[in-house]
């Protein structure tokens, strides 16, 4: 049993003595090279986004306040020629705020010499809490919109939006901080007034009515003037005035349709005049029904139904068709009414 053991011992010698064989030349050139460097090429930059075609600022003219103090929010937009805004995204209900009283709003628009439009809106704030742990406003988002001659607004999409900027407003308060239930100091009466303050209620009411005396005084009298002031003209200026018009009646021509017409509008004229100054009735502004109503309720020797009648046909005759003008002896027989009429005072 030896013998083998020795040779096995003898080819595992040999076998650790013998030289690596070498390493196969198999693989190819280009497997033997070396990668070439990665080239990477620089990103372009970034795309700046579009200036807006408008301007926006925001501001209020405090930085903090008082509880109860007023504070006002201010927001200019100018637009672009062409260029305008949705004005309903800044009314006064979108608006948030936080811990904050929107007490009024108004906005104005302005339109220059380049044709940009300038808006500027005002909202008024307070605040009656004393609570509240921060006050501020909230951003808003407002669309813009591109005009387009003979388009109207309700077609227009809306062309972008941008952003209001918000403000933030601290609150000063002269009670402690971190205070969960606020009492009324009264732990003391008020301390009473001054006499003179005290009266000052009195003397105020009695120098209101010194002062307004002489003023009714002097409004009374003028009414009493005027009332008293009446313009009676003389005699003889109001004989002169009815020969005149008796004289314009009798050269009245009626001969044609167009002189009749004239002549009735003459009477009626010179009728309605007539019962203005001795009937005090004003009848230039009255139609025949409503002289004839006010007629019945005075004292005057005028007669009545000669003149509802005659006006009557002067106004039908006046405003009427071509065919409803009288004949010229119907047109005769009115001026002689007329003159009638003019005789009685």
């Amino acid at each position: 049993m030896k013998p083998p053991v020795l040779l096995t011992a003898v080819a595992l010698a040999a076998l650790a003595l013998s030289p690596p064989p070498a390493r196969a030349q198999s693989r190819s050139p280009a497997l033997n090279q070396k990668a070439p460097p990665v080239i990477r090429r620089p990103e372009p930059p970034a795309t700046p986004p579009a200036p807006l075609p408008l301007k926006v600022r925001a501001s209020t003219d405090r930085t903090a306040m008082w509880v109860g103090d007023r504070v006002t929010y201010t927001i200019d937009i100018v637009c672009n020629s062409g260029v305008d805004i949705l004005l309903d995204d800044l009314a006064k209900e979108k608006l948030r705020v936080n811990g904050l009283d929107i007490v009024a709003s108004d906005s104005t628009e302005t339109t220059d010499a380049v044709d940009q439009t300038r808006h500027r809106f005002r909202y008024v704030l307070t605040t009656y809490r004393v609570d509240a742990p921060s006050l501020s406003i909230e951003p808003i988002s407002v669309r813009y919109y591109q005009r387009r001659p003979g388009q109207r607004l309700q077609d227009m999409a809306p062309a972008g939006e941008f952003q209001v900027p918000g403000a933030a407003i601290a609150l000063r308060s002269a009670l402690p901080d971190a205070q969960t239930v606020y009492e009324l100091r009264d732990g003391r009466d008020a301390s009473p007034r001054h006499p003179v303050f005290a009266r000052a209620r009195s003397i105020g009411l009695a120098l209101v009515i010194v002062s307004l005396a002489p003023a009714a005084f002097v409004v009374l009298s003028t009414l009493r003037r005027r009332t008293r002031k009446t313009v009676r003209r003389s005699a003889r200026q109001t004989r002169l005035d009815h020969r005149a018009t008796l004289d314009r009646l009798h050269a009245l021509d009626v001969a044609t349709e167009e002189d009749r017409r004239r002549a009735y509008d003459a009477i009626s004229t010179a009728v309605r005049q007539h019962l203005a100054a001795t009937a005090g009735v004003p009848a230039p502004s009255l139609t025949a029904a409503e002289i004839d109503a006010a007629l019945a309720t005075t004292r005057t020797r005028v007669p009545r139904e000669s003149v509802s009648a005659l006006l009557a046909s002067a106004d039908e005759a006046r405003y009427g068709p071509p065919h409803a003008v009288p004949s010229a002896q119907a047109c005769r027989d009115a001026i002689a009414t007329a003159e009638q009429v003019l005789g009685n005072r």
